[in-house]
């Protein structure tokens, strides 16, 4: 699985890419064929709480699963969009089982 992570209007630091691998990486216990994950944080009012968007694209065959949230905190949201993507892939999965 191959974790790209881009970070728009600032500079992400060495442990929250770790923190983000760390937690994408979960990912391929809830479906075991996901091609790769794109990770977008974004600061959009650096002034307001709520600032944090996080974004997660998960390409697994056929399909792109997509989960955005804005929080305080990017860990926050790399956190909801995990927990988010595991239900969908969960989802997903029981429905290729299903056909």
């Amino acid at each position: 699985m191959e974790i790209k992570i881009q970070s728009i209007h600032f500079d992400a630091t060495e442990q929250l890419k770790a923190f983000i691998e760390k937690k994408v990486s979960k990912l391929g216990k809830s479906y075991e064929d996901i091609h790769n994950v794109e990770v977008q944080l974004k600061v959009v009012k650096p002034a307001t709480s709520l600032n944090k968007e996080t974004s997660i694209t998960v390409m697994v065959p056929g399909q792109r699963i997509f989960v955005e949230k804005v929080c305080d905190t990017f860990e926050e949201g790399i956190d909801l969009c995990v927990d988010s993507l595991k239900v969908q892939l969960v989802k997903f999965k029981e429905k290729q089982r299903n056909n």
